[in-house]
């Protein structure tokens, strides 16, 4: 049975598996809770002739209801710091990656590619409003932002949530592992035609993408 939307990121495999282990982890914790639940609505249920009785705290059982679910956190959250650290710590970024800046507004995506230059920020960068192009199995860095309020770069075929902030510059990555058309939506509401913040990521061979980018510039 498939979950999640299909997986088309480099890092898209490593993030499933931890969605799935704190799933199994989450879902036994759940099932265990509502049959303890059920269970002592039955032993403990009102009964004619039983009085009611007071019963203390036990602090054994505190720490323990507390150690025991702070200890499968941090588990968790050692566990997936190599992934973590890979997709959100600049210092890990891949090279020689296409660079592209990214700019939210209502209601729409800017991005500003480099021109012939491959340098972005000269005469020869230019936009593309709403459509993303990308080569497949490159790796691609882009810098966020807005220019008004919280957006959110959301594309689930690739894993990849990423906040635009009004006045900070934020950087993400992405390499894209399949031709194809893929989903970029807003992920935060970001005003009336929030719905229609849609945009697309296209992902290309790579002679095709040189093509395409030679054609922009």
């Amino acid at each position: 049975m498939d979950w999640l939307p299909g997986a088309a990121s480099s890092y898209a495999a490593d993030l499933d598996r931890i969605f799935y282990v704190i799933l199994a982890i989450t879902g036994l914790i759940f099932v265990g809770v509502q049959v303890a639940l059920v269970y002592f609505i039955i032993k403990y249920r009102g009964r004619e002739g039983r009085r009611a009785s007071y019963i203390e705290g036990s602090t054994k059982a505190e720490v323990i209801w507390t150690v025991i679910p702070a200890v499968i956190i941090v588990g968790i959250a050692v566990a997936s710091q190599t992934v973590w650290s890979e997709i959100k710590d600049p210092n890990h970024f891949p090279t020689n990656a296409l660079e592209v800046n990214v700019e939210a507004r209502q209601f729409a995506w800017a991005f500003t590619y480099p021109g012939a230059d491959g340098e972005l920020g000269t005469e020869d960068d230019y936009i593309r409003y709403n459509q993303m192009h990308v080569p497949v199995n490159r790796p691609v860095v882009f810098n966020l932002t807005s220019a008004d309020v919280v957006h959110s770069f959301f594309v689930p075929a690739f894993r990849i949530k990423q906040d635009a902030v009004p006045g900070l510059n934020l950087r993400a990555w992405f390499e894209a592992t399949e031709v194809g058309e893929y989903e970029l939506a807003c992920a935060e509401l970001c005003g009336v035609a929030h719905g229609l913040m849609k945009g697309k990521i296209i992902v290309l061979a790579e002679d095709e993408f040189r093509s395409w980018a030679a054609e922009q510039s």
